[in-house]
């Protein structure tokens, strides 16, 4: 049996606007993260929101349209993230050895 087209009509069925309404919230909610807070955590969660809402927007298009490439693109934005939070983990890591603090304001202590 071929469960895909039965998934597909239930994605339909839910219109194509709730969707892409939130996404956009999603991604909104990540922007005012970045821009209204300090703690570089919070920082990093708020990017991977706004990358998970770009995720939720590209594969609700490539079920709506019956294409695949939508869903390869979300596998590889998945693999991105990954990597971008090993890479801004040790980073996070470094910076609190160095200043004993995850604020933001406290990195211009690092300049040379």
């Amino acid at each position: 049996m071929d469960n895909t087209g039965a998934l597909s009509e239930q994605m339909r069925a839910i219109p194509l606007e709730n969707f892409i309404m939130l996404s956009l919230i999603l991604f909104s909610i990540g922007v005012m993260g970045i821009l209204m807070r300090r703690n570089l955590i919070v920082v990093f969660l708020s990017i991977e929101l706004m990358l998970n809402s770009i995720n939720l927007m590209a594969a609700a298009f490539s079920s709506y349209h019956n294409d695949p490439q939508g869903q390869a693109f979300v596998f590889f934005i998945m693999v991105v993230a990954a990597a971008e939070v090993a890479v801004g983990l040790a980073m996070l890591v470094m910076i609190y050895r160095n200043t004993k603090s995850i604020d933001i304001n406290s990195l211009d202590k690092l300049k040379w």
